[in-house]
């Protein structure tokens, strides 16, 4: 017994030595080497390191990525503290930062620090700067010094969420290539319009819009600019948009290399691209409001909601919203006799409906003569008004359901006689169909059976087209 417990004991205080030997290798590495491995770890993670010894005990401040939240502090006042003591410690040992992810829950009478903290952290080699504050009332949104426009020359990513961008004296931002700019508000126009133009490198931009932000007119002017995502919402507390505010408001987009484009944004009064030369897909979430050209003789507004559709014309790729196709359908006098423009280069068009106007797919349908792949969703389904349902076979067959519609795919699928309906009109109607898929969501094996069964049961003009659930 006393001969394996003195075994035991021997392993024991061999595993101690040996993990001690392990740690003091570790130790005995150089503090940048130490931080970069850090580095990989979540922020709150390398705080933990703090308290292995002595030497790991200010290793963690030299971390180059910082991921900070306010939320993960008692409140707001120990994370004002936690965050100027940390800046001053990288003062002092002329620390870079390469790296840092601000998040900020904070309130009216909290104090405002974000202004010293990015003048603090601005540098030539700052590569990733995200910033998002969440305050009780824009009023008190916190301002962004100037610095960061001038210092940071290595700056690739830049968010900003609900700060106040001022007047810019000056912009150098030569390397910037993602910038996400989110209910902010900005000194003017102009100022806006210098930011995006500034940055000669820039690839991908967002806009996200809340009124008011001191903005009439979005102009985006780049030449290197790929994609671009615009967004305006309705302000804090705001349940609509005077039309007097709304009046000479708008989003201009001069950026030839785009490729891609989404509209969120059906409050701006007028909508133009210019050289859309390389415009692949579109994404038209909200553009149009119910608030647009009503009126039919509302020429300026017919001729720059014609304009627009002329401009995207060559894209490869489109995605439609139900909310698009209700003010398409709402002005359907004015389509009547100025139809959309031929989309003759898109081969592949999603597009969601409500089913009060699916009537209209087929009349949509033959400005895509040259559509391979449908994606067709039902918004809003409404089993009780099924028999307000229209009879698609007394509209013409759109053109590209004779000659090049390869694939279908219905989302939200389910057994109810106007869906049938659909599903048959195109199994009837299209002549090169290889493929119909029906999203379909049922646990029941019996209901998914008859409806399978049904679905065979319909006519095909496609001898080789596939129809399958999912």
């Amino acid at each position: 017994m006393e001969e394996k417990s003195f075994s035991r004991q021997q392993q024991r205080m061999y595993d101690e030595s040996y993990i001690r030997a392990k740690e003091d290798m570790i130790s005995k590495l150089p503090d940048s080497l130490l931080s970069q491995i850090l580095s990989h770890l979540p922020t709150k993670d390398t705080v933990r390191t703090s308290v292995l010894s002595h030497k790991w005990k200010s290793v963690w401040l030299l971390v180059p990525n910082l991921d900070l939240s306010s939320s993960e502090f008692p409140d707001y006042t120990a994370f004002a503290s936690f965050i100027d003591k940390l800046l001053a410690f990288s003062r002092e040992e002329n620390s870079v930062l390469y790296k840092l992810n601000l998040s900020l829950q904070k309130d009216v009478n909290d104090q405002s620090c974000v202004t010293r903290w990015i003048d603090s952290v601005a540098n030539p080699k700052l590569n990733h700067l995200d910033v998002e504050c969440t305050l009780a009332n824009r009023i008190f949104l916190e301002a962004i010094p100037q610095s960061l426009y001038t210092e940071c020359d290595t700056l690739v990513y830049l968010r900003l969420h609900r700060v106040s961008l001022g007047e810019l004296n000056s912009v150098s931002l030569p390397c910037l290539k993602t910038m996400r700019l989110e209910h902010n508000v900005y000194a003017s126009d102009a100022s806006l319009e210098s930011l995006i133009s500034s940055c000669p490198v820039l690839e991908d931009l967002s806009v996200v819009r809340m009124v008011p932000d001191n903005v009439r007119v979005v102009r985006v002017r780049s030449q290197s600019l790929t994609s671009f995502h615009v967004d305006y919402l309705l302000g804090d507390g705001d349940d609509f948009v005077e039309d007097l505010e709304r009046e000479g408001s708008g989003v201009l987009i001069d950026a030839p290399r785009l490729e891609y484009l989404k509209f969120d944004d059906d409050l701006s009064d007028s909508k133009v691209i210019t050289n859309p030369v390389s415009l692949e897909k579109v994404n038209l979430a909200y553009v149009f409001g119910e608030h647009d050209f009503t009126d039919v003789v509302d020429l300026p507004k017919r001729n720059m909601v014609r304009s627009f559709f002329n401009s995207i014309s060559g894209v490869k790729e489109m995605k439609l919203s139900s909310h698009t196709m209700e003010f398409l359908d709402n002005n359907r006098e004015y389509m009547s006799y100025d139809p959309l423009p031929q989309f003759c280069n898109v081969s592949t068009l999603k597009v969601a409906f409500h089913v009060s106007n699916l009537d209209m797919m087929p009349t949509l349908l033959e400005s895509f003569p040259n559509l391979k792949s449908l994606v067709l969703k039902l918004d809003h389904y409404d089993p009780s008004r099924e028999e307000e349902a229209v009879d698609l076979r007394l509209s013409p067959v759109p053109q590209c359901l004779l000659s090049s519609l390869e694939s279908v795919k219905i989302k939200r699928f389910n057994r109810g006689p106007f869906n049938m309906e659909v599903a048959g009109y195109f199994l009837e109607n299209s002549q090169v169909l290889k493929k119909l898929v029906l999203d379909f969501k049922c646990s029941a094996f019996e209901q998914g059976f008859y409806m399978l069964r049904d679905l065979l049961a319909l006519p095909r003009r496609s001898s080789s087209c596939q129809v399958l659930l999912c």
